[in-house]
Parts: C-alpha cells; structure tokens; sequence
C-alpha cells in the first residue's frame, strides 16, 4: 500500500474504544473495539494496531487521524479531535445521505441527533445524568439474571408473555426483576420486559421525524431491540452496516479534510 493514503478514526467511548480505517476512496479497511479500561491511551493505541494489521497496513500510512468521544484527549496518534455528536453525525449520514433522527445507544449514555437532508444537525439530546437505557443498564440487567450480555437478545426473542418493568431507574429496575424472579416469571419475558424498557426510555427523550436511524454497541449485539422499537414507532428503523463504529468512521470522514 502507497505511503499516506489512510484516514484514522478513533472514538474513546467510557465503555468502549473503536477505530475505522478509511482509504481515499471511504472504503472501511479495518476495524478494532476493545473495553476502555482504565488506560484509554493504550487501549486507542492497541485497537489502532489491531485495525492497521486487518487493513494490511502500517502507521506510516496514515494521513489524517481524528478523535472523539470522552476519551478523545487520550489518543496520542490523533491530530485533531472532534464532538461525539458531530462524528456519530457524519457517520450516518455517510451510510444515510437524508433528512433522519439517530438514536445511539451508548455504554453510558444515549443520543438523539437530528439531521436535515444536507446532513447538517438541527437539534440534538443527551441522557447523561441516568444509566437508564444505556449499555451499563443492560449489563446491570444481565448480571441480576445471572446470564451473559450476549445471551439478552436471544431470550428476549424467546418470550411468550413479556412482562413490563415499571421503572426506568436502574436501581428501582434491578429490585422489579428480582421480584420478578422471585414470583417465577419466565426468564425471556423478563429479558424482553428489559428490552422494552430501554426502547420506551430512549423514545421519550424526543420527538421522531420520518427517518430513524439506530447506532451503537447496544444495537450492533441486540438487534431485537430495533425491531421492538419499530414494532413502538410503527416503521421501519434504518441500521448501518457497523452500527457500533459510526462515530469511528465519522471521525475518519473528518480525518479526510
């Protein structure tokens, strides 16, 4: 591969760290997400490496490298930072070129970014405050039930009878489904009550315009949580091929100016 021909995007999430690599033409080449951890320096430095060696590439051939996301201060390798909002922005409208609303549901917090057909942000929301409906939310859930995160989106497909949680707190949801565990409700429906939850808690933080589109972690390992949201707002939800690297790529696309 010709020398300085990569566009680098990192984004240092609090629950995750990812990197898209670009070539000139937009083409995703490599990719890496690993868990933040405590050093977000050297976890940015191991993905970049990860994602160079699928690319077939070295550091060498990087011509722009942006950053973005909570920990994007920390990534040695990146020229210039941007917003969360504007990376995450730019990455959908790369995959949607339209008038949409995003919905990123984060490890720590969600997002609600709407966008006008030019791809410019006319209003945006953040749940930052409250784990509710977030990624921690759903890890809190799954260790109250004793199963691993990866193993929600199945039972939740497997309910027959869901039950509702009450509550959007965490805390107050975490005491509803030991409850619910305790009256010997099903383990899926609870799981699809959770599911529920967190559709119902995003939706409330705005309004949807015609377009919706949903990123994140969450989505890209639960993609039963998209069709119960559709199944609420009654339309089909857009997703992106790499919904958990559209602030990784939006980074890159600012990389390339």
């Amino acid at each position: 591969m010709s020398q300085s021909t990569l566009f680098v995007g990192t984004d240092v999430g609090a629950s995750r760290t990812k990197v898209a690599i670009l070539d000139a033409d937009r083409n995703l080449l490599g990719w890496a997400v690993k868990r933040s951890g405590t050093d977000f320096a050297a976890t940015a430095q191991s993905c970049l490496e990860l994602a160079l060696e699928q690319a077939g590439a070295q550091q060498s051939d990087i011509a722009g490298s942006v950053s973005t996301g909570y920990g994007r201060d920390n990534v040695a390798f990146a020229e210039s930072s941007k917003t969360e909002i504007g990376c995450h922005a730019k990455g959908c409208y790369f995959y949607f070129p339209y008038a949409t609303t995003i919905i990123d549901i984060g490890g720590q917090d969600n997002k609600i970014i709407k966008l006008d057909d030019r791809g410019l942000r006319t209003n945006f929301k953040m749940n930052r405050k409250c784990a509710a409906g977030t990624g921690a939310f759903l890890e809190e859930m799954a260790m109250r039930l004793d199963v691993g995160l990866g193993e929600m989106d199945g039972l939740a497909r497997r309910s027959e009878n869901m039950v509702k949680l009450g509550s959007f707190c965490t805390v107050f949801s975490a005491t509803e489904v030991l409850e619910n565990i305790r009256r010997g409700v099903k383990l899926p429906d609870i799981v699809k009550g959770v599911f529920f939850s967190m559709a119902k808690r995003v939706l409330e933080m705005d309004a949807l315009t015609d377009k919706v589109v949903m990123t994140g972690g969450v989505v890209a390992h639960n993609p039963y949580l998209v069709k119960m949201t559709e199944e609420i707002v009654q339309r089909s939800i857009l997703v992106p091929e790499f919904p958990q690297f559209t602030g990784a790529i939006g980074a890159a696309l600012y990389g390339m100016k």
